[in-house]
């Protein structure tokens, strides 16, 4: 992507090609024929995960963005898809996410819980979406027992 120099129009034309995408997934979903759940955010509850969670100890730690397959949060899932590409409702917060990390403001660890070699996002979808955007391949996250 070429940058302007205007933060507020790189973060705009930023979450105008993200949304882009996800608009462009939805309708190739559609013409394939296949099933809307395959680019749904998965949504998980903690009570049917917690017999299969991987016991690792908490703490910070960098880990791989692609192994973050889906949610604890019910409410986030439709605002993000499999991919965490955003929904158009979430531009006001997206963009602010994304000028902050422009301008090199360090941002909160995300919070994950691990299971098995994947992680769920507990709190940090918009962080995953805009680190994704900007073409990260790894991010902090906290991982919570």
């Amino acid at each position: 992507m070429m940058l302007t120099g205007s933060t507020a129009i790189d973060a705009e034309r930023a979450f105008a090609r993200a949304t882009r995408a996800r608009r462009r997934a939805s309708l190739m979903r559609i013409l394939r024929r296949r099933p809307s759940c395959a680019t749904v955010l998965s949504v998980f509850d903690e009570m049917d995960i917690a017999r299969t969670r991987t016991r690792v100890p908490q703490g910070l730690r960098e880990i791989p963005i692609e192994a973050i397959t889906g949610t604890l949060e019910p409410a986030r899932a439709p605002l993000f898809d499999k991919r965490f590409r955003p929904a158009r409702r979430t531009r006001t917060r997206w963009e602010r996410l994304w000028m902050a990390e422009h301008q090199g403001i360090p941002l909160p660890p995300i919070s994950v819980v691990q299971v098995g070699r994947e992680y769920l996002v507990r709190d940090g979808h918009h962080r995953v979406s805009v680190a994704l955007a900007r073409g990260a391949t790894t991010i902090d996250a906290v991982v919570v027992p």
